[in-house]
């Protein structure tokens, strides 16, 4: 079988390696599609800190390769492969609760740019034939995106900031929407905040010195009721949800940043604003799913730039410089 690996930067080496070994508990994946973005690009330009050697590719899905799986996932099920993996207790030392509480294929650990992997059914969920792969493939964003805004507490009506107009930030804004909330997409791109539009989105802001009195204008001068932070699109400063939340709200910061994150808090501690924190979607993915199936998010705007996975390395290579890097255009990798 076919094995891509990052064995430093700008490395990307494809081998032939034996069929993995038959392992108890786990099932045998063939991987048919990878989604490809901004992390993987910068894993593999060496900006984004990992141990080389490392397989690459975060979001995948595939088809169970073997019977024995169990009716759930018969022999040739569609499947998504779960990016997150939780870290057990070693049961040996005392816990540093600032450790990570998750494994992430593709960063922390090996990922999925290769034929075939072994899986335990706990870490894989069955896909329903109204959800083609490259759909399935932005359901951890789905999932991040609920779980946003779930740790916000937004109620019908209220205005809510959004600051970053990326992928995350355009489901975020939809999710809200179909929450009867009324999501206000802030950007320092004003091509991001145009696309948005077509996505649903009706009220964009650019991320300017007349940010705050553009939101003021659309909420009656009260400043939003929650904002979010997503730090993965980039450009906007980390203060600036604290600058357009009202008093007393609530801000949700999320990102996995490979490289720390730097806030100033005292401004949100002047507003009692309370923070809170989403690394992931874990736990989301049924409910991203049900979501999907009644669409409540809208991925049709964006364009699929699938490339087959003997290109991966330019596609890694160019995407930096890519002028739709982070807007209406999403990657998929084919290892079929």
């Amino acid at each position: 079988m076919k094995v891509w690996k990052l064995t430093g930067a700008k490395k990307l080496v494809c081998s032939e390696e034996p069929l993995p070994e038959h392992e108890d508990g786990k099932v045998r994946v063939r991987v048919t599609k990878v989604l490809v973005n901004s992390l993987d690009a910068d894993l593999y330009d060496g900006t984004a800190p990992c141990k080389y050697p490392l397989i690459p590719g975060r979001y995948a899905v595939g088809v169970i390769a073997e019977d024995g799986a169990g009716a759930y996932l018969p022999r040739g099920a569609r499947v998504l492969l779960h990016t997150f993996r939780p870290i057990a207790p070693n049961g040996t030392s005392k816990r540093d609760f600032a450790s990570p509480e998750f494994e992430i294929c593709g960063l922390t650990r090996d990922g999925f740019m290769t034929d075939f992997v072994n899986v335990s059914p706990d870490f894989l969920t069955a896909l329903p034939p109204s959800v083609s792969d490259e759909r399935a493939l932005l359901l951890h964003h789905v999932a991040i995106a609920k779980a946003i805004c779930d740790a916000l507490e937004s109620k019908k009506g209220q205005h809510i900031v959004v600051v970053g107009a990326n992928l995350v930030g355009i489901l975020v804004c939809q999710l809200l929407i179909y929450q009867q909330a009324a999501p206000i997409l802030v950007d320092t791109m004003q091509h991001h905040l145009d696309f948005a539009k077509k996505c649903g989105v009706y009220y964009t802001v650019l991320a300017d010195n007349k940010a705050l009195e553009n939101v003021a204008s659309i909420t009656g001068g009260r400043l939003a009721d929650g904002a979010v932070y997503v730090s993965s699109a980039i450009g906007n400063a980390p203060e600036l949800p604290f600058r357009l939340a009202a008093r007393n709200s609530n801000v949700v910061i999320y990102g996995q940043p490979a490289g720390g994150l730097k806030v100033r808090l005292d401004l949100a501690i002047r507003k009692h604003l309370a923070i809170y924190c989403v690394e992931n979607g874990f736990g989301y993915l049924d409910t991203a799913i049900n979501l999907m199936a009644n669409k409540a998010v809208d991925i049709s705007p964006y364009k699929a730039n699938v490339v087959k996975a003997a290109k991966a390395a330019s596609l890694f290579h160019d995407y930096p410089s890519r002028a739709d890097r982070g807007s209406d255009i999403v990657n998929f990798l084919d290892l079929m």
